[in-house]
Formats: C-alpha cells, structure tokens, sequence
C-alpha cells in the first residue's frame, strides 16, 4: 500500500512539473494575433489584479488565482512597483521591492514573494501580464510616486527582471497608466524595454499600458520591442465606443495585435462619480464584444474592487464598495469567460471586422451592432448590444445552406435558429424586447462544417 502511495505521489509531481513548465508565445503569421511556439490560437483574456503582488498573503494570491483560472481567464495583469504607495508601504510579507527607492538595489525578500506568485500562475497555465513599475515612478502627473527612474536604472532594473523570469509564463507590460511627456520618458520606456529584451531575447511578449484614451500606438508603434498594442478606453465615458480605438490600432502599417487592456471596470462609478451610477456586466461584456468584433487579439476585463485588493480598513480608491474576496464572483467575470468560450468554440483568428455588411441597424446611443466574418467565408458574428434586430448582406459567406445561433452573453448558452437558405440579404431578431442588457451575438455558419453550438 506504502508503495503504491508512493508512486502516485511521484507520478502526481511529476504531472505537476510538466504542466507548470513555461510555455513560448509569439505573434502569428498574419501579425493581428498570438499564438502558442506550435501555432495553437491563444486568447488574450486578461483582469487586473494591479496590486496583487503588493496587497495579497501567498493564500489570498492562491484563491484569487485559482478563482481566475477556473472562470477561463489566461493574463493576470500585475504591478511589481505597485500603484498604491508600492514603494514605500510594506508588501503583505512585511518588505519592500526596492533598497532605499534604488531601482538599481532589488530587495530579494520582496522578489521571493513575487517568485512564488509567479510560479502559481505558471501551475495554473495562466500567464502574467507583467508591469515592472506603474507610471507614478517614472512620470509623476499624479499619484505617490516618487520618481524615481532614469533611462540608466530603468535599463538595470529592466535587466534584473528578464533575468530573473525569463524562463516564466511572462507577457511585459511597459508603462503603467501615464504617457510620456518628454524626450526622457521615452529614454526610459525604451530602456527597460532594451533591458528586458537583452535578457529574454525576444522569447517573452511586450506591450505598453497607457493612461485612459491612449494608446501604445501613440509612441511606440514603429518600436521593434513593441509585440502588441495596448490602449486604455478607461472608465470616464458610459457608452465608451472602444472599437473606434481597436479599428485605429487594427489599422496602422506595420501590422500588430492590438487589445483594450483596461475598459471600464465592473462596479466603478462612472466618470469617477457615484452619483453618476456604476458600470456593471452589461458595460462590461459589450466592451469586450466590439472590441472583439472590430478585431481585437483578446481582452481584459477588470473589477474596481479587485484591482486595488480593497478590504474594510483599507482606503478605498475611487469609491470602492465591496470586499475584493466577494467581488470575485461578480457577473461580468463569469461573462467575460463565457466570451472566451464562444470564441474558441470556431476557429476564431480566421475573423476579419466587417460591420459594413449591417444593412440596416442602429448605430447610436451605445446600441451600434458590430459584425465580423471569417476570412474563409465560413461564418460570421454579429453584436446586438440591446437586442434591436439588424438586416445584413451575406454576400462573404459562401455556403447556402446556413446554421444560425443565437448566443446569449449573459448566461454563455445558445438557441438553435435552425437551418437557413442564404439569401443576398437576411433580417434577424433577437429574442425578447430591446432594451439595455439584452444582448445577444448571431453566429451565421456553414451548415456543413457541423460545428458543436456556440460557447461549448
């Protein structure tokens, strides 16, 4: 009996070490998408845990990652210089990131915490979307700071950690929330960048957070250490038309992925002010579908209450209302994997933007319906944010004997519309009444290809 413990126990470890081994991503052949070292798709479906390696115990990191990973998610975005105070108030384990604020000077204690949420989300086959500093300390607009990066410690520091995971599930993230203001901010930007990139020779992802209504275009594009673009459509507009800024990006020569890397975050007051009410899943998940739809390479979703790791006696940022332990089953983070799941369910990266086959819809108020379809003329989606019915021209599919779903994004699951004669133009009607929150995606496909529904 002792033995046959014994060897599930190795084989049980030994299991555990090859799914916790790192794994390569890189930018596909058509350049709009990431993939895996074996050109498997990936997903970019990111939350913002910003303060997660200064705010959390090794449990808390546990639970909240392994919250995440069940509900689909595959980026965790997290600060190692984190936004609130993260140099000078103490991390959960009692130390501080840097020697007296040195970039240049790492505290090992404070790294080994770091460490060991890093090789958690490496169990999990999750990856971390890395920011090595938030923007208060090499820009200080606003914030704590202090400011304390130069383009030579910026590249030391930038050093210290591809060195240091190089050989983890790593996707950088430069920036931080600001933007560069002046020729040094960029010298430092492009110094961590160099620093990095000198370590992990190219191996690991990199991308530029910016502050809200920006993007990494606006500096960085033509930047070679730049994979991905990022922007922030950010929480300061209800109805925010966040795939104008997708399309931009989609857009620009050379060909890269672009993201909205933090839309508005689900239980945020809108504009910053309560009194202007709160986004909620709806907002939420209609970010994520036109930006998906206009061609985006994945999304992040982001909980006002989660990214600050806010708890009673800590100061709320912003007006944060609710235990980030209890925030993690809010809505929209289960719909944000639901969103996941119907993507993967076709084969997803074939999808090119083309709302201009919507006849007939609305495209005002934050009701705009937006359309994709397959570059194989195969299938096709289209976004009805409030369930008002659309006519759409048909000529880029090619079969003529068509299956149509409805999927509903609240709740992940599909009703059967049935087999369709394709026809130069088709109307559709989702069901129920429109109004606010009654969105639902249209999957119009090959009859043929007999795909499993929508979102399993």
């Amino acid at each position: 009996m002792k033995n046959i413990i014994l060897v599930m126990s190795v084989l049980f470890c030994i299991c555990l070490s090859l799914h916790a081994q790192p794994q390569r991503l890189k930018i596909s052949q058509d350049q709009r998408h990431i993939v895996y070292e074996d050109n498997r798709p990936f997903f970019w479906l990111g939350d913002t845990a910003w303060e997660l390696f200064h705010r959390t115990t090794q449990q808390e990191a546990d639970l909240y990652l392994e919250n995440r990973a069940a509900k689909g998610f595959t980026v965790i975005q997290a600060v190692v210089l984190a936004e609130l105070d993260g140099l000078n108030d103490p991390s959960s384990n009692g130390t501080k990131p840097l020697l007296d604020n040195d970039p240049a000077r790492p505290n090992e204690k404070y790294f080994e915490h770091v460490d060991y949420i890093v090789n958690k989300v490496q169990e999990l086959g999750l990856f971390i979307g890395m920011l090595p500093t938030w923007g208060d300390k090499w820009n200080k607009q606003w914030g704590v700071g202090p400011d304390v990066f130069t383009p030579e410690n910026a590249y030391q520091y930038g050093a210290f950690l591809g060195a240091r995971y190089k050989e983890n599930n790593i996707i950088w993230i430069l920036g931080g929330d600001r933007k560069p203001d002046d020729a040094e901010d960029l010298a430092i930007i492009r110094a961590m960048a160099k620093g990095l990139q000198d370590q992990h020779y190219g191996t690991q992802l990199m991308t530029f957070h910016p502050m809200g209504g920006w993007s990494s275009s606006e500096w960085f594009h033509q930047d070679d250490w730049l994979d991905i673009n990022m922007f922030q459509s950010g929480h300061g507009e209800l109805n925010n038309q966040n795939y104008r800024r997708t399309a931009h990006d989609y857009n620009l020569s050379p060909i890269k992925p672009a993201l909205d890397g933090e839309p508005c975050y689900e239980d945020h007051p809108i504009n910053w002010r309560k009194a202007n009410g709160w986004f909620d899943e709806f907002d939420s998940r209609r970010a994520g579908y036109w930006s998906m739809l206009e061609g985006a390479c994945g999304h992040t979703y982001g909980n006002h209450n989660i990214w600050q790791m806010w708890l009673p006696g800590r100061q709320p940022i912003s007006q944060a209302r609710t235990p980030w332990k209890l925030s993690l089953d809010y809505p929209g983070a289960f719909q944000a994997g639901y969103m996941r799941k119907l993507f993967e369910s076709r084969p997803w990266q074939l999808l090119q933007p083309a709302s201009n086959i919507i006849q007939d819809g609305p495209n005002t108020a934050g009701k705009e319906c937006r359309a994709a379809v397959a570059a194989d003329g195969s299938f096709l989606f289209v976004y009805t944010p409030y369930g008002t019915s659309f006519r759409i021209s048909t000529d880029k599919l090619y079969a003529v004997k068509l299956q149509a779903w409805w999927f509903d994004t609240s709740t992940g699951t599909s009703i059967d519309i049935g087999e369709l004669n394709k026809e130069d133009e088709m109307t559709f009607d989702p069901p129920a009444d429109e109004k606010r929150g009654n969105d639902w995606l249209l999957v119009l496909e090959d009859a043929d290809k007999a795909w499993k529904k929508p979102g399993e």
